[in-house]
């Protein structure tokens, strides 16, 4: 059976250098998702024309860096993540071997195969953040998904972890016994949901 073999991971962008190519619609979709997970993630745009909606999310954070021109070899060094966003596969494949030769991880948009990495839907309530990855196949799907989770979270989702974390925080023992500790207060706070 055909199984979804990615690795999730959630990088603090805010560390990281990402680079974006392609100044479009499909680059402003890009810049927006990670802007709306990460505020402080460190960007750097590249591309012939930069449309005036990418403008003007970067006159409102420091962190973006718009550069109009040319994408050119040495916009790869010192960055961390590369997101290809232009409509020119030939141009991608390119890019996408240097980068390689860099180490870069890399996304290109609705291009699955050249994919390092997909940026799937995401879920977040306070704290708590939910990813969803269809494996490049269906990102409608993962909307669906992410619209039905953030439908059937309760708003108060962020105080049960703050609750949960001060409990956490007074339970004594060694990490078996704090993980059987919590498990029996989540175990009964789902059976209450459940009465509910």
């Amino acid at each position: 059976m055909e199984r979804n073999n990615l690795f999730p991971i959630f990088l603090k962008l805010d560390s990281l250098e990402t680079l974006i190519v392609g100044g479009g619609h499909v680059g402003l979709e890009k810049l927006n998702a990670i802007l709306k997970n990460s505020p402080m993630a460190k960007i750097s745009l590249v591309a012939r024309t930069i449309h005036e909606s990418i403008k003007s999310v970067a006159a409102q954070n420091e962190n973006v860096k718009l550069f109009e021109r040319n994408f050119k070899l040495w916009d790869l060094w010192n960055k961390d993540l590369l997101i290809l966003a232009t409509n020119n596969r030939n141009l991608h494949e390119t890019i996408r071997k240097f980068a390689r030769s860099r180490r870069l991880l890399i996304n290109v948009a609705d291009t699955p195969d050249l994919c390092d990495f997909y940026l799937g839907s995401v879920v977040t309530k306070g704290n708590l953040k939910i990813g969803v990855s269809t494996n490049g196949k269906s990102p409608t799907i993962s909307k669906r998904i992410r619209e039905y989770l953030e439908d059937a979270l309760p708003e108060e989702t962020n105080e049960l972890l703050d609750n949960m974390s001060k409990i956490r925080d007074q339970i004594k023992g060694d990490f078996n016994h704090k993980v059987k500790v919590l498990n029996e207060v989540t175990s009964s706070w789902l059976k209450m949901e459940k009465v509910s």
